[in-house]
């Protein structure tokens, strides 16, 4: 996974530039999530796995699956096509969302809940991060059953465990001693 990353980045600093520098941000980070979704297709990558398919070929199925993309973008799906880097296009696209946040004055936050958070519960905790950070948060849900009850909260690499899972393991540690 670290890999991806690494292999990623200077795809979405390179697409997150082009983005700034043509003032389309958002039309950026559109096509870079429908070209992750075509490119994370299990017929998808079969194609792309495939010696006997140009990369030309691969660029052009991947654009017109992702539909709607300009010339530039385009030009990206190809480079990525010609390096065999539609891969970790799911990494980039990840990366670019990241970037864009970050120039926003927006922090990314996933939310870990032992059950389905209503709409109110998630606007409460993004109300408090707002007011923690002092900035405006994007909250992404994963439920994870194990937590028994309580959420985790990880802004970066800042986990707050207020889960009953978390609260036992502090329970158990303190008569261990």
């Amino acid at each position: 996974m670290a890999e991806a990353f690494t292999i990623a980045r200077p795809y979405a600093e390179a697409a997150f530039k082009i983005a700034q520098e043509t003032g389309d941000l958002a039309g950026w980070g559109d096509a870079l999530a429908r070209i992750a979704q075509v490119a994370g297709n299990e017929a998808a990558d079969q194609l792309m796995s495939n010696p006997a398919v140009t990369p030309e070929q691969v660029t052009s199925l991947i654009a017109e699956g992702a539909g709607g993309l300009g010339d530039a973008q385009t030009r990206f799906v190809k480079t990525l096509a010609e390096n065999n880097r539609l891969d970790v296009m799911t990494e980039i696209n990840d990366m670019f969302v990241t970037l864009r946040h970050a120039d926003e004055g927006m922090l990314d936050v996933v939310v870990s809940s032992a059950f389905e958070m209503t709409d109110a519960q998630r606007n409460e905790v993004a109300k408090t991060l707002e007011a923690k950070y002092g900035k405006k948060v994007d909250i992404q849900v994963e439920i994870d059953p194990e937590l028994i009850g309580g959420v985790s909260i990880r802004v970066g690499d800042e986990v707050m465990d207020a889960s009953v899972r978390g609260k036992l393991q502090k329970m158990a540690s303190a008569l261990k001693v």
